[in-house]
């Protein structure tokens, strides 16, 4: 997308226009009608396209041509040219989204201006498209734990196909992340990512959103599928779409085109499909809220995204990665955690997952008044652990508990809480407790308390009785 095609039916003009884009150091190529117009455009797009508007024995005149490479080449800047120019005709073309309208016979240096700002102005989209992928994938995936690393090698197979992939996990434990993750190594990863939040769209106003509107007064407006085109559409929250909307993006699905809202024309569109969703999308489909055909052409490749309960082990790092975050880009303190407030953050219950943690760190960070390590006295506690002379105050619950009930009761919460921080591992959560590996296993038993595989990483849990028939 470097040099300039110049489309006109005058042979004379056409060679004109290129000797002095070529003096000037561009690199030009040459159509006389709209079907040489069309080849060379398909075959590699051009930097700019300089556009006459009415093309003899052509198939299509300037306005076809240029609604074209609106619909399918959008970054593409086009100038119009014509010998027959009037304001109807200038409106018009501006309309289609044409950049400027120049009347024949043109004044060269008019024609070097316009093209000039026409190349630069396309320069600075790219550019500022460039540095915002840049941006959003320069935040890599961070975790070591098992179950991490189990949606991680998931993530890693499908990158390089262009498979649809349904990311289910509760909010806040990454599925963003995760999408953003397959686009940026993938080979789409130089192209748009594009997110639709579908809970955050109004449902009269998502296929206006999707597809883009034609009107007579503002001509074409481009919607969020256009924008995605060669690139990733991200459907954030897919269940939160509209069900009319739904049978209209299954057909964009099958076709891979559609039309703007009050548009004739036909857009077609090169996407891949990432989506994602916190609820049970086949209880959706029983309730009638999501439809069984969309889901199955979504639901590809899925891929479970777990939660922060899940990859405890991830914690520290997640935290001190946040740390780095906040201090780049708010100027808060760089501070370590100590093992105190590592324990703590750790033993947490986070029905909010990963956001949670975020939004955390940066409160304490705010708050904080040291630059020293972060302490475990600045975390929120989830409820009065003691008092001000440092004894434990028990919790309704188990202050109603016999001795040995009551023992039981907060070893086995214990045990649990510590096996599931250390990822399942017994022989770390045995060192950390000051047990004994085997004597551990002993407690472990009499407690009824077993390890079993969940999202790839050993999670802890009461061992339920089978209930007697």
């Amino acid at each position: 997308m470097s040099d300039i095609l110049i489309v006109d039916d005058e042979r004379d003009i056409r060679e004109l226009v290129s000797d002095i884009l070529e003096d000037e150091g561009y690199s030009t190529r040459l159509a006389g009608n709209s079907d040489e117009c069309m080849t060379a455009i398909n075959s590699e797009p051009p930097g700019l396209l300089i556009l006459d508007i009415w093309l003899k024995d052509s198939r299509m005149d300037g306005i076809d041509i240029l609604k074209a490479v609106k619909r399918d080449n959008p970054d593409v800047p086009v100038v119009i040219i014509s010998g027959h120019g009037n304001i109807e005709i200038a409106v018009a073309a501006i309309k289609q989204g044409a950049y400027d309208f120049i009347e024949k016979p043109f004044n060269i240096d008019q024609l070097m201006v316009v093209i000039r700002r026409a190349m630069e102005t396309s320069r600075l989209r790219r550019e500022n498209a460039s540095l915002k992928r840049k941006e959003v994938s320069s935040s890599d995936m961070i975790g070591k734990s098992a179950a991490f690393r189990a949606m991680q090698g998931q993530l890693d197979k499908v990158t390089k196909s262009n498979g649809r992939v349904m990311l289910s996990g509760p909010a806040g434990s990454g599925k963003e992340i995760a999408a953003r993750y397959i686009h940026a190594h993938s080979n789409r990863a130089n192209s748009p990512f594009v997110t639709v939040n579908c809970a955050g769209v109004e449902p009269e106003r998502m296929e206006e959103v999707l597809f883009g509107r034609e009107t007579a007064e503002r001509g074409v407006e481009s919607g969020l599928l256009e924008e995605a085109h060669g690139g990733v559409i991200y459907f954030d929250e897919v269940a939160d779409m509209p069900l009319g909307t739904q049978s209209k993006i299954l057909r964009v699905l099958v076709d891979q085109q559609f039309q703007r809202v009050g548009g004739t024309d036909k857009v077609r569109v090169d996407l891949r499909v990432i989506s994602s969703t916190n609820r049970n999308l086949e209880e959706e489909i029983a309730a009638e809220r999501f439809r069984e055909e969309l889901y199955h052409r979504l639901n590809v490749v899925p891929v479970a995204v777990p939660s922060l309960e899940e990859r405890r082990e991830d914690i520290p790092v997640l935290a001190q990665h946040f740390i780095g975050i906040c201090n780049e880009t708010q100027g808060l303190p760089m501070r370590e955690l100590s093992d105190e407030a590592v324990a703590l953050l750790q033993t947490m219950t986070w029905p909010g997952n990963v956001r949670q943690l975020k939004n955390l760190i940066e409160r304490v960070l705010i708050l904080g008044d040291g630059t020293g390590p972060v302490e475990a006295r600045e975390l929120p506690s989830e409820e009065e652990k003691s008092d001000e002379t440092g004894r434990v105050v028990l919790s309704g619950a188990l202050a109603t508990l016999p001795l040995r009930e009551a023992r039981e009761a907060f070893e086995r919460e214990y045990l649990l809480t510590q096996i599931n921080r250390f990822g399942g591992n017994i022989s770390r959560t045995a060192s950390f407790v000051g047990m004994e590996r085997s004597a551990l296993h002993r407690k472990l038993k009499s407690l009824g308390v077993v390890t079993s595989n969940k999202s790839g990483a050993r999670v802890a849990q009461i061992d339920e009785p089978e209930p007697a028939e």
